[in-house]
């Protein structure tokens, strides 16, 4: 049984409308509702979703509602933040995310809802896919994802413990940490994994993409989150740029030292390289 009533989500990409299918999957009995800035979208939502309350109107799809989650893009969150903040709020309410970046967002949002009825709590499930939309929504995208919060001095227990309450029951293995820690971790295992594979795209193929022809299952695995949405990860470097220029100065040290065992032929060297970095990999959990 969950102790929400009644769900929002804003913005139904694929991560809000694989939260939508979970919810109605985990949370019986729980009224959903969906705001979408598009008509279009509206629509899509209510084609897919009979039984989900769906609009275009933030007033309407934050009223009486007890836990509202944003789905947009980080550069996009804190000014639907103010429209929410400037609604009719429940007592009850809290606003929390599903944004890869913690710092920049907790410290735009959390004052938005100071002084109204609301709290806001950083949420990332660690769950997505290159591919974006609601057409490639999943009902067990989240199952035991890592769901990592980010409660601040100013989060009261209750609504603490609500938060963490929500994403197990929607199958997430929770943790907790500030959102310095969470933008440091997450830079490293998710933000630079992404611009690597952004690099070896375009190192491969921008001078002659005909390689393709004669590419494997390394190169397809290798570069996969490169076809991820070039707005939306825009925004997650830009929103944690500190730590993602530091990760990337880590990966530019440890490039110049590949180049310089090639160009001094040092084989010895080049075999202990690529053992420490097997040995590091090899610590990875079995999925």
């Amino acid at each position: 049984m969950s102790s929400e009533r009644s769900i929002a989500i804003f913005s139904p990409g694929l991560l809000g409308g694989s939260l939508v299918k979970t919810i109605l999957q985990r949370l019986p009995g729980v009224e959903v509702r969906v705001w979408a800035r598009r008509e279009e979208a509206v629509e899509e939502v209510r084609r897919e979703f009979p039984s989900v309350i769906a609009s275009s109107s933030i007033a309407d799809s934050i009223r009486g509602v007890s836990l509202a989650v944003l789905c947009m893009p980080v550069q996009h969150m804190q000014g639907v933040a103010l429209q929410i903040a400037d609604c009719d709020l429940s007592d009850d309410l809290i606003v929390t995310d599903v944004g890869s970046v913690k710092g920049s967002v907790v410290a735009e949002l959390e004052p938005v809802f100071d002084g109204t009825k609301a709290c806001f709590i950083g949420s990332h499930p660690m769950a997505g896919s290159q591919r974006t939309g609601l057409a490639h929504a999943r009902g067990d995208l989240f199952y035991q994802s890592a769901c990592l919060i980010t409660p601040t001095e100013k989060t009261k227990r209750e609504d603490h413990d609500r938060i963490r309450s929500f994403w197990i029951k929607l199958g997430c293995r929770v943790r907790e940490m500030t959102p310095q820690k969470h933008d440091h971790c997450v830079a490293r295992i998710s933000h630079l994994p992404h611009a690597m594979a952004v690099l070896t795209t375009l190192a491969a193929l921008r001078d002659d993409a005909s390689v393709l022809d004669n590419s494997a299952g390394g190169f397809r695995d290798t570069t996969r989150v490169a076809g991820g949405d070039p707005a939306m990860w825009a925004g997650i470097f830009l929103h944690n740029r500190d730590e993602v220029i530091a990760a990337l100065q880590d990966a530019s040290a440890r490039m110049t030292e590949l180049l310089e065992m090639l160009q001094s032929m040092d084989e010895e060297a080049l075999r202990r390289f690529l053992a420490q970095a097997k040995a590091l990999r090899d610590l990875l959990p079995a999925v």
